[in-house]
């Protein structure tokens, strides 16, 4: 069975959604949905959401789950706005995610009753244990680095690797998050994805059109080796450190960070409305 897959390209946070799925069956399941968030007016939207559902819906599919690569730092997900309208849809992360929440629970000095064991998700994903959705099977590959919880999913000869991987032209996602590690980066590509057929497909999280490019999203396992301006088969442990931790010091912070990590370390689930029946996000202040 060749799953197809679908992508959705969202131009204000530059991220890459997939539905995979299996034409005859019909099973399916969506990767790193988004919710639309508008920071200067503090306001959520739902198009983003709105054209996976109208995909899923014209094309009859049965989502079985919906998965996240890691808690990203750049959307907010959309994870939840998909199950309220998926009946039996079920979201899943890999199981490391427990440790993103512990630091992020100090970062934001959330509440003490807030759970850090994952249980805000329904599935929690180890890796060497498959995920079945009808026809599918999806296989989790620790991929660590970018956040200490990060993860990629195989599904037939397709590989999904979040910001771990970007289009050979651009290379790998940052690594200077709270617990993020260019060395760790470095062994889950190495070791885990290079590992893969050269002929495998990859999918990335992110596109941002270097060089004023057209949108790019799907290389090879054998291209990336080959060709990743950051960190190819031929790059030693060393140069990619260097040349990751000397750029990341000039990164300025993603525009949607706070928000988006303190809702997605809760499955997308946004903050209880408070007695006036408002939401409130967070923001430490630095003086």
């Amino acid at each position: 069975m060749k799953p197809t897959v679908k992508e959705f390209f969202d131009s204000a946070t530059w991220t890459l959604t997939y539905v995979v799925y299996d034409t005859e069956s019909k099973d399916a399941v969506i990767i790193d949905p988004v919710w639309d968030y508008d920071p200067a007016a503090s306001k959520m939207s739902t198009a983003s959401a709105d054209a996976v559902l109208e995909f899923v819906k014209s094309n009859n599919l049965k989502v079985h789950y919906i998965l996240e690569t890691h808690a990203h730092a750049d959307h907010v997900s959309g994870s939840q706005i998909l199950k309220k309208h998926i009946p039996g849809a079920k979201v899943g992360i890999g199981a490391k995610i427990t440790d993103v929440q512990k630091v992020f629970k100090n970062v934001f000095n959330l509440d003490k009753d807030f759970p850090t064991d994952g249980s805000q998700f329904d599935l929690l994903l180890e890796e060497g244990k498959p995920l079945v959705a009808g026809t599918l099977k999806i296989d989790t590959l620790y991929t660590p680095g970018h956040t200490p919880a990060c993860a990629s999913y195989v599904i037939a000869d397709n590989v999904f690797t979040g910001d771990a991987l970007f289009m050979p032209d651009y290379g790998t996602g940052r690594c200077d998050f709270p617990a993020g590690s260019a060395d760790a980066l470095y062994t889950s590509v190495h070791e885990k994805l290079y590992t893969l057929p050269d002929s495998y497909k990859v999918f990335v999280g992110h596109d941002y059109l270097p060089n004023g490019r057209e949108l790019q999203f799907q290389s090879t396992i054998g291209e990336e080796k080959e060709k990743n301006v950051q960190l190819g088969a031929a790059t030693t442990r060393e140069q990619f450190v260097e040349f990751r931790n000397t750029r990341d010091k000039k990164l300025a912070a993603p525009r949607l960070l706070l928000p988006s990590v303190q809702v997605n370390i809760d499955a997308g689930h946004l903050p209880k409305p408070e007695d006036n029946g408002t939401r409130y996000l967070k923001v430490p202040l630095k003086e």
